[in-house]
């Protein structure tokens, strides 16, 4: 499967990314070989190979499930640069100007 400069374009919009046309080209060449190559891993016989989820066996780690001093709202808040009514403030997002 190839990539074609009209696929880049349109993941360029949905990413909201600026691409210029020199660029498109290269992105093209890269996405190219990178789908040449998940196709040579598709033709990798794995009919019975177990699936891991890691190559070295080991036990996850346990702790008790206990609840722990969380009333810490004086030490969280001495990390805030701006603080007000004891939460962080932080920059207005949605319909800044």
């Amino acid at each position: 499967m190839s990539f074609s400069v009209e696929n880049v374009t349109k993941v360029a919009r949905l990413a909201r990314i600026a691409v210029s046309d020199a660029d498109k080209e290269k992105y093209v060449r890269e996405i190219s070989g990178i789908l040449a190559l998940v196709t040579q891993l598709e033709q990798v016989d794995t009919k019975g190979v177990e699936g891991v989820a890691s190559v070295i066996e080991h036990a996850l780690p346990m702790r008790e499930d206990v609840v722990t001093d969380g009333n810490r709202l004086d030490d969280i808040l001495a990390n805030a640069p701006f603080k007000e009514y004891d939460c962080f403030v932080v920059p207005k997002v949605i319909g800044a100007d």
